[in-house]
């Protein structure tokens, strides 16, 4: 058997040109973020068992996916490349790094992803799992450093350096170089037309600066390309979403969530994590949701919380909680402290932010709101390393400054609000937060 080179000099244990297609149809599926990749490179596996690469590839689609429910399809992958002795060195530390991720080491899974991208400038697989890694560890700068190491090995004649461009560009975001981040995201575009996430970065962008009219106008210009995205189309919409909740529009924004989030949940949890979080914002605001609560909680129930990430917990029992399910949400909250895989698949940071903030958010569902307060002042000034985005973790912000409203806590209220209409004056939801806390005092909101 003949090792084959593809378009990046990755060798490929491999002399089926028919695997190989299948291969870059694959990962160009990856780079997309439409959710299309595991069929296809499962077409080539079953034409060819012994395709290394092609099992590093659906390891890596695999951990991209984060979810229990990927292990054995993924132990099974990373089995087939170690006992293949066809299988090149390269092939190999895919392998050992998909199975740090296996075994619950998920900072590991990301250093030696990370180390094979420094030797490997060019590893297309290595690229994308160690950048999505080093989002869900909420290594920020990495985000922005990793992607910038590698730049300088590709160019515009490489098909996906549109979209590396796109990742550059959202490490940007995320640590507050909005200009730069604009920049490379528009450039992806003019490479990459429909690359959701240039898209995506540029909604982030827009999020951090304002005005919201800018955001919904973007995002529904763009909704012909990522509307029809898998990977990208029910996150895009909670951005138009709190855009419309930030414009004073939350009806506009309810009709978002069931027109365009609530038709797309069936059980996967970043559907289900931005629902709740949609919800929870729409109930800070005081347009509840009791029916619509029900049907989320119902479906993070159907699936298998146990070894997920504890910013997707957080957000299940913020569901439970919601709904009124009081102790079926502190149940699920202990799991913080007994599922060791969902502790050794999430960030420390994120881990030391959850257990208070499940705590916070359990306090204000049963009108406790100082308990609220007390729960998520320990936790302020990290609260941006929740184990999400800026944008995401965010909802810690508002519903701190929520907690105070609805508490009474006059000067921390009127703090907390001022910081926020400072920081993007453009948004109606600060300005109608602001005025709230300067005229506290009168009635509370319904809980």
């Amino acid at each position: 058997m003949a090792p084959l080179p593809d378009s990046l000099g990755l060798i490929t244990s491999t002399d089926d040109p028919l695997s190989l297609e299948h291969f870059e149809q694959a990962l160009a599926s990856l780079f997309r973020g439409d959710g299309n990749a595991l069929p296809v490179i499962e077409r080539a596996i079953g034409r060819d068992p012994g395709f290394a690469v092609g099992h590093c590839l659906r390891a890596a689609a695999l951990v991209l996916d984060g979810t229990d429910a990927c292990t054995a399809a993924l132990a099974t992958s990373v089995a087939a490349i170690e006992r293949n002795s066809g299988a090149n060195e390269r092939e190999r530390r895919h392998a050992a790094a998909a199975r740090q991720w296996l075994d619950g080491d998920v900072a590991r899974a990301a250093r030696l992803y990370g180390d094979l991208l420094g030797d490997y400038p060019r590893d297309r697989l290595a690229l994308l799992v160690a950048h999505s890694l080093d989002f869900r560890l909420g290594h920020r700068d990495m985000l922005r450093d990793r992607i910038a190491r590698a730049l300088p090995y590709w160019d515009s004649r490489d098909r996906e350096y549109g979209y590396v461009l796109g990742m550059h560009a959202f490490g940007l975001e995320e640590t507050g170089n909005y200009d730069r981040a604009l920049a490379a995201a528009h450039k992806s575009l003019e490479l990459v037309p429909d690359n959701a996430a240039a898209i995506h970065v540029i909604a982030h962008v827009i999020e951090m600066r304002g005005p919201p009219d800018k955001g919904i106008a973007w995002l529904r210009g763009t909704q012909p390309i990522w509307v029809g995205n898998a990977g990208f189309r029910t996150h895009l919409a909670w951005h138009l979403a709190l855009f419309q909740l930030d414009a004073d529009a939350a009806g506009d924004a309810l009709s978002t969530y069931d027109d365009l989030i609530a038709p797309q949940l069936d059980g996967g949890n970043n559907g289900l994590v931005d629902a709740s979080a949609l919800l929870w914002r729409l109930q800070l605001y005081g347009t509840g949701s009791q029916w619509r609560w029900r049907e989320v909680t119902g479906l993070w129930m159907r699936g298998r919380t146990i070894g997920n990430r504890a910013f997707d917990l957080v957000h299940a029992v913020m569901a439970l909680a919601a709904s009124k399910q009081h102790a079926r949400a502190r149940r699920l909250a202990k799991r913080l402290e007994s599922d060791t895989m969902l502790r050794a698949r999430s960030g420390n940071e994120e881990l030391a932010l959850a257990k208070p903030l499940t705590a916070a958010i359990m306090s204000f569902c049963r009108g406790d709101y100082d308990g609220a307060v007390e729960s998520i002042s320990t936790i302020r000034a990290a609260a941006d390393r929740c184990g999400g985005s800026v944008a995401q973790c965010d909802l810690i912000h508002l519903t701190l400054l929520e907690a105070a409203l609805r508490g009474h806590r006059k000067r921390l209220a009127r703090t907390l609000a001022a910081e926020r209409a400072v920081r993007k004056p453009a948004s109606r939801l600060n300005r109608w937060l602001k005025a709230r806390a300067w005229t506290l005092g009168t009635a509370r909101l319904a809980t």
